[in-house]
């Protein structure tokens, strides 16, 4: 409770240097260690690189500096060299926290070793990609086995080898259904090579939407923010896009939806430094920021009662003959709380054995074989399925079957995760074991399923398509349309070139990333966007809307 009414203030003796005061009377050439925690990794590598010692400290100080330039060097060179050396691990993304872990790598240089990387450009504009593919083609000359688990088109087409799973996802999925170099994915018959060579694509819209009504920030100047105005007009699809680094988190995440909280509802977490916010702000009535965080901490969460469908499900199973006659309630169909679960496994369907230094074991729980429930519970049947067959089906084999036994709630209810892409997702699998892009896509299907009657929301999306699929993204785009033609309004923070060509307003910060970024070097709709030469984003847009 405390929690609500504490926080964070920096150090009165140290300023968030971290140090004792001893420390700065120790200088080379003039600066100290103090200085140089403060400073971006660019410029700590010019200085070091620059330093200029004589013949009997250049050669006490040779190994040691050779180490400090390398390791700075690879940071640099995997696109973090906006970064400053005391920044908190805890405020990096999870993009930026793989690029250390790679460059930790690459500092060791090993070789012979195998690499496994899962989505490494999570996070990355193409601009700094580039630099990505350049260290994972030094990995492999070095004579390391680099393997990548990637969505993004550049890599794909730099890879020496492709394995190409699918057909589909989940149950449709598991299938090698093409491997070989880039030109011989682009002959095969699959998803992946279909969009690759142009047979399936995500179109550009026809016409941009456009709005009379708007939101405006001034004065934004938190972290490296140069006091910049933004105006985001409603009812549309509004992108942010930039390098990484160049401020959008810190203006829309930790300025923009505090504030607005504020404005609406008298209260929110404490925002970034800002001098106004003003314009149609009561024409929105409620405001979502749609993260990638898991939908539930528990591991008895699911799809199925986060969307509210599980409800209905159990209140279905209430009104069984069987259930009548026995007296059982929801609460019987329910593995939260005590009647009809497994009291072996508390509803979880599988025991954990704790090892004392080993990881923890999961086996299947002996009393139920994993099915959660007791029994009794289990002899309560709707159309031959009992209530752990129903949890065992898979989103779209959930909405055949209550399509064909006429339950039009459940099925309208379940439809939403179809339209995100989640089909292949069961009812009842832990939200644990799901990814953050799945698990935004479900907070998105969850809205979806209010969005019909909500009142009118303004939806803040990060990053959505993380880990997402060309023909994800195509699925995404549509359930943004459904979203906007309810009369929501939409803010995407993103780097993706086949999200940022559908907006109908973009806002580009840079132009660098870290103190060189925190500017507004372009905004407008993407056709206004690609005339500007400062942007770096324009220069990739251009490709796209060719």
């Amino acid at each position: 409770m405390l929690s609500r009414y504490r926080g964070k203030t920096k150090c009165p003796v140290c300023h968030g240097k971290r140090l004792r005061k001893e420390t700065e009377y120790v200088k080379i050439n003039k600066v100290s260690i103090n200085d140089l925690v403060e400073l971006p990794i660019n410029e700590v590598l010019s200085f070091f690189k620059d330093l200029k010692l004589d013949k009997y400290d250049q050669q006490i100080a040779e190994r040691l500096l050779k180490e400090i330039v390398n390791r700075l060097q690879f940071l640099t060179d995997v696109g973090l060299d906006y970064l400053s050396l005391n920044r908190n691990s805890n405020s990096l993304s999870g993009g930026e926290s793989q690029r250390i872990n790679l460059a930790t790598s690459l500092g060791s240089s090993l070789v012979g070793s195998m690499y496994i990387l899962d989505e490494p450009s999570i996070g990355l504009h193409s601009r700094d990609t580039e630099k990505l593919i350049k260290v994972l083609k030094n990995l492999r000359d070095l004579g390391n086995t680099v393997i990548v688990v990637e969505h993004d088109e550049d890599i794909i087409k730099v890879a020496d080898h492709i394995i190409d799973i699918g057909p589909e996802a989940g149950v449709f999925g598991g299938e090698l259904v093409a491997e070989g170099n880039f030109n011989d994915i682009l002959k095969a018959d699959s998803l992946t090579s279909k969009y690759l060579n142009g047979v399936l694509n995500i179109k550009v819209p026809e016409k941009r939407r456009t709005s009379k009504k708007f939101i405006e920030l001034t004065g934004a100047r938190e972290n490296n923010l140069k006091n910049i105005d933004l105006k985001i007009p409603l009812n549309t699809l509004t992108v942010v896009t930039g390098v990484s680094g160049s401020g959008k988190s810190t203006l829309i995440g930790d300025i923009l939806y505090p504030a607005l909280q504020k404005k609406l509802f008298g209260y929110g977490e404490k925002s970034g430094q800002f001098t106004e916010i003003k314009g149609q702000i009561s024409s929105i009535k409620n405001i979502e920021y749609v993260n990638q965080n898991p939908i539930g901490r528990s591991s008895r969460s699911n799809p199925a009662t986060y969307i509210k469908a599980y409800d209905d499900i159990r209140a279905l199973f209430t009104t069984q003959k069987l259930s009548k006659i026995r007296g059982y309630k929801a609460k019987h169909f329910s593995f939260n709380v005590d009647g009809g679960r497994c009291e072996t496994c508390k509803g979880e369907g599988e025991v954990t054995i704790e090892m004392q230094f080993m990881a923890d074991v999961h086996l299947e729980c002996e009393s139920c074989k994993g099915k959660r429930f007791k029994k009794e519970i289990l002899e309560v049947t709707f159309e031959g399925k009992s209530i752990s067959d129903i949890l065992r089906l898979t989103v779209d084999e959930a909405i055949d079957f209550f399509n064909r036994n006429n339950q039009r709630k459940i099925e309208n209810k379940l439809k939403p995760l179809q339209d995100v892409g989640l089909g292949y997702v069961q009812l009842g699998q832990a939200s644990s074991t799901l990814s953050g892009g799945e698990a935004q896509r479900i907070k998105l299907a969850s809205f979806l399923v209010k969005g019909q009657s909500q009142e009118k929301t303004l939806f803040i999306f990060d990053e959505p398509t993380t880990g997402l699929h060309f023909h994800d993204i195509k699925k995404l785009l549509k359930s943004f349309d459904a979203l906007l033609n309810n009369g929501h309004s939409i803010i995407v923070i993103e780097h993706n070139l086949d999200l940022i060509k559908c907006a109908d307003h973009i806002v580009d910060l840079g132009p660098e990333g870290g103190k060189n970024g925190g500017y507004i070097t372009a905004e407008g709709t993407p056709e206004e966007v690609i005339l500007n030469n400062r942007s770096y984003t324009a220069k990739y847009l251009k490709e796209k809307l060719r």
